[in-house]
């Protein structure tokens, strides 16, 4: 006479327990084969194209969580037995909520693929385009996780309603503990729409000045001139007056030159003129004006503005040293000589002593 197996466990007799085991792990495995399967196709046929759908196939099935497919597997094993309507009804709730997830992790895949193929696009033409992009992106990943919640709240009977009623009541109170916080995350979207810098600039905010480094959504990083990195609340950097140096299209360039009060006319007329063909000597440069200005204490002041027409800093100082040399230069050959700080002291005496220049503490002296 066989032997028969005729214990049971939760109702559900060993034969029926044999097949859904069977069953449970053959539809997880087949599910996690099926996935391997088309990813490994998508990527071979990515690599044959140049489209992007392919590729967004693959990052999308990457996201694919074997709890899911065990999920999958026991759902199937437990339509092979009989169990209470209260069972099923919790095993059809678990899937759901299973593919709610799963679902929420596709999601999230497709829109960080699509997202970063349109910075890489993007960053070429407008590098402000990456903090947009940052805050877009932490913007979509969380509609779509509490559009889970609010789903997976509502497959478990909770009035979804009455609890976002709630949650509005309660979001005052926080709002208000956390004004601070809310502050800097206005002022980060403040930043990201109307672009003041963007990641890259080189801005002076009051007396700190350097390279914005990255911007959060608390906080906006500079790293400066010396090294260091500066941090400064969002909410503060606003309210701030920030001179934005990437953006500017030209370079207003004032200088100066003194020269003694003996220089005769004629050269004195000659300066501008000077000082103007030094200017103009470089393709990067438009003269604006060259005037005496002003009788100084010790010197006849002539003031010089141009414009460089590009406005990288390095390349003015290099022009303005070219300029002073050229400058330099040309008084030379002409006999002009530049003032400096002077004081001469006449002592009066019996009419036999010589009229005797001494120098100011600190001065050169000039007879």
């Amino acid at each position: 006479m066989p032997y028969e197996i005729d214990w049971t466990f939760w109702g559900i007799g060993a034969v029926e327990w044999v097949i859904a085991l069977a069953v449970f792990l053959g539809a997880a495995g087949a599910a996690r084969l099926a996935v391997a399967v088309v990813i490994a196709r998508a990527e071979a046929i990515a690599d044959r194209t140049h489209t992007d759908f392919d590729d967004l196939v693959v990052r999308t099935l990457r996201s694919t969580k074997t709890l899911f497919l065990l999920l999958v597997g026991f759902w199937l094993a437990s339509e092979t037995v009989t169990v209470s309507p209260g069972t099923e009804q919790g095993i059809e709730a678990m899937l759901v909520i299973g593919l709610l997830v799963q679902g929420a992790f596709w999601t999230n895949a497709a829109l960080a693929h699509l997202i970063d193929r349109y910075r890489t696009r993007q960053l070429e033409v407008d590098p402000g385009v990456a903090t947009a992009i940052g805050a877009m992106s932490f913007g979509a990943r969380t509609a779509v996780w509490g559009l889970l919640v609010l789903l997976v709240l509502d497959n478990l009977g909770i009035d979804v309603a009455a609890l976002v009623t709630g949650l509005g009541i309660g979001g005052i109170a926080v709002a208000l503990a956390l004004q601070n916080v809310l502050s800097d995350l206005f002022a980060s979207l403040s930043i990201v729409l109307d672009k003041p810098f963007v990641v890259g600039d080189f801005i002076i905010v009051n007396e700190f000045l350097g390279t914005v480094e990255y911007v959060g959504l608390k906080s906006t990083r500079i790293r400066s001139l010396s090294g260091e990195q500066i941090v400064f609340s969002n909410s503060d950097l606003l309210s701030s007056r920030i001179r934005n140096y990437k953006r500017m299209s030209e370079r207003r360039a004032i200088f100066q030159v003194g020269v003694t009060y003996d220089t005769p006319e004629e050269k004195l007329r000659r300066i501008p003129q000077i000082v103007r063909a030094a200017v103009e000597a470089h393709g990067n440069t438009r003269f604006d004006r060259s005037h005496f200005k002003a009788y100084g204490a010790f010197s006849l002041d002539f003031e010089t503005v141009y414009y460089m027409l590009v406005p990288d800093y390095n390349l003015y100082m290099d022009t303005q040293q070219a300029i002073n040399l050229a400058v330099f230069r040309a008084f030379e050959e002409d006999g002009i000589e530049f003032a400096y700080p002077t004081q001469t002291l006449y002592v009066r005496g019996d009419g036999a002593s010589p009229v005797v220049p001494l120098p100011e503490a600190g001065d050169a002296t000039r007879a």
